[in-house]
């Protein structure tokens, strides 16, 4: 899953982003509240973590802005502000938790998960096609009773060719959603990745393939 962190304090930022890729997130991080409009205005996530108190817009207004444009991206504020009033404001401007700092990593990753859960679109932990599936807890890949371990990036890419097969995903979509949109990395650490999962599908037996197809993208086609 994919998550954006708005954060002004550059180490705070820098060991949110390193813990939740750690955690097997997507992850895009910004320090300031215009960027984080900016980026939670394209739909692409499926979570935010705001900082209160930002330079320019603050996170209270972040959200509230992007409810009223009707993205209900679940949120989560993370604030040194600890007072009740302070909590039901955030809680009203439309956020799914409130986590004061200081905090615990392990409480962190809780209550994303908690809010990931209470998703409209969550999905379960189990992905299927036939008799392929892929478990988001574990991040291995099965098909009847055969089984192979993805990496992180190796699991994401499966992941979104999953929840759409038969659709052609533009390698630039894998790059902004896996990487970022300020990322240098470039279509050929796609095609690594497609590489070994190709490799790894076949090595299960699994009755799928990714194809290639030329100047539009990969497309995960199931077989019969």
């Amino acid at each position: 899953m994919k998550l954006l962190v708005a954060e002004d304090d550059p180490k705070l930022l820098k060991s949110l982003v390193h813990i939740l890729e750690h955690n097997r997130f997507s992850v895009d991080g910004v320090s300031n509240g215009e960027d984080a409009l900016e980026y939670g205005e394209t739909g692409e996530y499926d979570g935010l973590i705001l900082d209160i108190m930002m330079p320019g817009l603050d996170g209270l207004e972040v959200l509230q802005r992007l409810r009223r444009k009707g993205i209900q991206t679940p949120a989560l504020f993370l604030t040194a502000r600890t007072e009740i009033s302070q909590r039901v404001e955030g809680l009203d401007a439309g956020a799914d938790d409130y986590l004061p700092k200081p905090f615990a990593t392990a409480e962190l990753l809780a209550r994303i998960r908690a809010m990931l859960r209470r998703k409209d679109t969550y999905l379960p932990d189990l992905l299927s096609i036939g008799p392929v599936t892929l478990n988001r807890s574990t991040y291995q890949l099965s098909c009847q009773n055969k089984i192979q371990s993805l990496s992180g990036k190796e699991f994401q890419i499966l992941e979104m060719m999953m929840q759409a097969p038969g659709t052609i995903i533009p390698t630039d979509r894998f790059i902004t959603h896996l990487w970022g949109w300020d990322t240098n990395v470039d279509t050929s650490v796609v095609w690594v990745h497609i590489s070994n999962l190709r490799k790894k599908i076949s090595a299960i037996g699994a009755p799928m393939e990714i194809r290639f197809v030329r100047n539009a993208g990969y497309v995960l086609e199931v077989k019969p």
